[in-house]
């Protein structure tokens, strides 16, 4: 009688755990939904330290449910792939993931994060264009962040010393990149040219300002050979070809790109809001000296890729109603502020931006309202890494060589054919 039921509970024991792996299979971890309990949130480094102190503030009130910040590195490809590592072999190591925007779709197509209640969050207050990067297919796979939104940087004092205003369309910068950054021993313009992330950011933004598309209908037709993503392209390979855009700036990540503008090299800079605060702190050499305003379009005013990050919930989760309420947490208007002024990221809070005293520490935020509210996502695709480097690519042989615009758009329309299909 022992032996049977020893024999009885081992095959209870081989009962449950099958059946435990089977609901794992099956993507309904334990507790699933409802489940409460420790969570993990994993991001990209966080530059200013500021996060511990927020997430301090949650665990102070949620003892049994505490978070616990895991850090990846810098580089966004690398942070990528090690969360691709993780959601790929259906871990539940991260509870809350910060993704990059531009991951949102790939992510969500995959079934690594979970769909989203929008009830559940603010998002009538939150500037109008970041809701659309966390949306997949019509429904919301996460919450938005953090926003941010390219801005043109230039050198006011160099303008007001020619007249001059800040430039709002291309032929207006061209012109003064041309005839009077040389007067002053400066470059015309720069933007991130080297083969990465930041490169696509710039094609996509000249595309799009010109009207075009790279991409339509959530990544599955390809639609950048059109006089319009002509017109945006030309605009770069013009400004490398006649020179107001420096072969330089062609090795130039965000940071080359600062610095060059910062030590007083450049009339004209396309950064992001990080830069303001430290090209305007000694020692610097343009501190005092420079303005920042919406980049510009063909026309006028253009049309910014938006960048930031959104927060999703692991499909693998065991605590996901935790996850979700930490989410909930992390977009109140109260932490938004301390995105902005501890951690010197652009919040998603419209309000925040017309903040008397916000404004007056941070003097581009007027600016950089009109810059995400006139910008769009980069490319929305499922196959998103894979069409970004098909652009770097392309854009970066283009502009090294001197390609003309025609050949430029032919082989990107064969790369991306070969990516995404034919729609």
């Amino acid at each position: 009688m022992r032996w049977k039921r020893a024999v009885g509970r081992a095959l209870l024991v081989c009962t449950l755990l099958f059946a435990g792996s089977a609901g794992a299979r099956a993507g309904e971890p334990a507790g699933g939904a409802d489940g409460r309990g420790p969570v993990t949130l994993v991001t990209g480094g966080d530059l200013t330290g500021y996060l511990r102190g927020v997430l301090d503030g949650w665990n102070d009130r949620h003892p049994r449910e505490k978070v616990t910040l895991v850090e990846l590195p810098d580089a966004a490809d690398e942070v990528r792939a090690q969360m691709v590592t993780e959601l790929r072999s259906r871990s539940d190591r991260f509870d809350v993931l910060n993704i990059d925007v531009a991951w949102t779709s790939e992510f969500a197509a995959a079934g690594w994060i979970r769909p989203v209640d929008g009830a559940r969050f603010p998002l009538k207050r939150f500037l109008s264009p970041v809701v659309d990067t966390a949306t997949f297919r019509g429904r919301l796979y996460a919450v938005p962040y953090v926003t941010n939104a390219g801005l043109l940087y230039y050198r006011k004092d160099v303008l007001d010393r020619e007249g001059a205003r800040p430039p709002r369309t291309w032929a207006e910068l061209t012109h003064l990149a041309k005839t009077v950054a040389p007067q002053y021993g400066l470059d015309g313009y720069a933007g991130q040219f080297l083969p990465y992330e930041g490169l696509t950011a710039n094609a996509v933004e000249a595309v799009q300002s010109a009207g075009g598309t790279v991409l339509a209908g959530e990544g599955t037709r390809v639609t950048v050979d059109s006089p319009a993503a002509r017109r945006g392209l030309s605009f770069l390979l013009d400004g490398v070809r006649e020179g107001w855009i420096p072969r330089r700036a062609l090795t130039f990540k965000e940071e080359e790109s600062r610095k060059a503008f910062q030590d007083g090299r450049l009339l004209f800079l396309r950064n992001w809001p990080y830069a303001y605060a430290l090209a305007n702190a000694r020692p610097s050499g343009v501190a005092g000296k420079f303005g920042a305003v919406p980049l510009p379009g063909p026309d006028g005013p253009g049309s910014s890729a938006l960048g930031g990050s959104n927060l999703a919930v692991n499909t693998q989760s065991r605590h996901q109603k935790t996850a979700t309420d930490l989410i909930s947490y992390l977009t109140t208007e109260s932490v938004q502020r301390r995105v902005l002024t501890e951690g010197a990221l652009p919040p998603v809070w419209a309000g925040l931006y017309s903040d008397p005293e916000l404004v007056r520490r941070f003097p581009y935020l007027p600016a950089l309202k009109r810059a995400v509210l006139a910008a769009k996502p980069r490319i929305k695709s499922p196959q998103y890494d894979q069409v970004s480097l098909a652009v770097q690519a392309v854009m970066h042989d283009a502009l090294i060589h001197r390609r003309s615009t025609d050949a430029t758009v032919a082989r990107l329309t064969r790369e991306l054919t070969a990516i995404v299909g034919r729609g």
